[in-house]
């Protein structure tokens, strides 16, 4: 399983619009900060409009802000919204497959689904925009400074 470019980008993006309550975001400012790019970002917010998370103020001083409040929207919802579903196999799709009947980890991946989705209908925005002012605030994370080593090494940094 892994989560696509658009599903970290969106995640990304509206826990950062969430520290920022009452207020119009420009698109432009949110992708600066969080290294996504902008035109990427429009067309995410885009769906996230249509989708009533997000809603846009326009003029000098307009942006995006969320449509309702952050402990409403589910990150099940956001998935939704930008069109990505997490899929486990494609045995787990609507499609289904031919072999289920006697694959042995049939069951396994659809645990594994219905695990994952009950978190993702479980947590909120609210609960990771939580997390955000808790890394700002946090020691640093071994694990992450591991994650941003290998990256930047990627990179050739």
């Amino acid at each position: 399983m892994r989560l696509s470019t658009s599903a970290r980008y969106s995640l990304r993006a509206l826990s950062d619009l969430c520290t920022y309550p009452q207020e119009p975001v420009s698109v432009s400012d949110i992708a600066a900060r969080q290294n996504i790019p902008s035109a990427y970002l429009e067309q995410l917010f885009g769906k996230l409009r249509r989708a009533g998370i997000l809603e846009s103020v326009r003029g000098s001083q307009g942006g995006y802000m969320l449509a309702r409040s952050e402990n409403e929207i589910t990150i099940a919802e956001i998935l939704q919204a930008i069109g990505e579903p997490l899929i486990f196999g494609s045995c787990q799709t609507d499609k289904g497959c031919e072999n289920a009947v006697k694959c042995p980890t049939f069951n396994l991946w659809r645990k594994v689904k219905g695990s994952v989705d009950e978190i993702l209908k479980s947590t909120t925005l609210e609960d990771i925009a939580d997390e955000t002012l808790t890394l700002l605030d946090a020691q640093p994370d071994p694990e992450r400074i591991e994650a941003r080593r290998k990256a930047q090494k990627s990179k050739g940094e």
